[in-house]
C-alpha cells in the first residue's frame, strides 16, 4: 500500500496517481494544502510541495519522478525522448500554464490573505491561457506524427501531459476546438481506467467544465 500526500488539482500529484493506476497499485490519498506548511508534512518534504509518496519501510519520495517500470521504453533513444517530454510538461508546461491557472483559480480560493489568497490575477490567467494554446499545438503535432506522444505506445510522457491538461480542463481552460489531433489523443488517454478516479473528483463551488468528464467530447 502506498500513501500519497497530494492535492486533487496538483498536476504533479495527478501524474503520480495516473502512473500508479497504470501499474495497478493500491493508493491511499491524503490531501495536503501546502500553503499551510504543516510541520509534519515539511518533515517529509522540506520543499513543502506535493506530491510526496510513502511506502512502508522506505524513505518518503517527493516530486513527480517515477521508476523504470513498463511505462518507459527499452532503447536509450526512446527513453531519452520520454524523459525530455516528461520534463517539458512537469517543468515547462507547469511553470507557464498549469501552475498559474490552478493557483489563481483554485488554490487562492482556500488561502488566507497572509498566504497569498485573494482575487485571481486576471493578467496571470490571460498569460497562462495564451501559453496553453502553443503547448496544445505542440501536443497536436506530436500526436499527428506518432501513435502516442513519445512513440508507439503509452509512456510516462503521455501521463505527464494528460495530468497537467486534466487539471486545467476541469476549469475549461483548454481550447480543444483548436487542435483535433491533440483532442483525439487526450480522449484516448482519458478513457483509460487509471483516469477514472481523477474524473470523479469535484471541487465545491467550482463546477467542472463540460468537457472534463465527457469521454466523447
Amino acid at each position: 500500500m502506498f500513501t500519497l500526500f497530494h492535492h486533487p488539482f496538483c498536476p504533479h500529484s495527478r501524474f503520480i496517481r495516473l502512473a500508479l493506476g497504470e501499474h495497478g497499485l493500491d493508493l491511499r490519498l491524503v490531501e495536503e494544502r501546502v500553503w499551510e506548511r504543516r510541520e509534519a508534512f515539511l518533515a517529509l518534504n522540506p520543499a513543502g510541495t506535493t506530491p510526496v509518496l510513502l511506502s512502508e519501510g522506505r524513505p518518503a519520495i517527493p516530486g513527480a519522478g517515477m521508476d523504470e517500470r513498463r511505462l518507459l521504453p527499452t532503447t536509450m533513444s526512446e527513453r531519452i525522448e520520454v524523459r525530455r517530454l516528461m520534463a517539458w510538461f512537469n517543468e515547462k508546461f507547469f511553470e507557464e500554464a498549469s501552475n498559474p491557472l490552478v493557483t489563481e483559480r483554485i488554490y487562492k480560493r482556500f488561502m488566507s490573505e497572509g498566504d497569498g489568497g485573494g482575487a485571481p490575477a486576471a493578467d496571470v490567467i490571460r498569460a497562462a491561457k495564451a501559453n496553453v494554446r502553443y503547448h496544445l499545438a505542440y501536443i497536436g503535432w506530436l500526436a499527428q506524427t506518432r501513435n502516442f506522444l513519445a512513440g508507439d505506445r503509452l509512456t510516462y510522457a503521455d501521463l505527464a501531459a494528460a495530468a497537467h491538461l486534466s487539471a486545467i480542463d476541469y476549469l475549461g481552460d483548454v481550447p480543444w476546438i483548436e487542435d483535433d489531433a491533440a483532442k483525439a489523443w487526450y480522449a484516448r488517454v482519458k478513457s483509460r481506467p487509471s483516469f477514472r478516479p481523477l474524473l470523479s473528483e469535484w471541487l465545491a463551488g467550482v463546477p467542472a467544465s463540460r468537457t472534463y468528464v465527457d469521454l466523447d467530447f
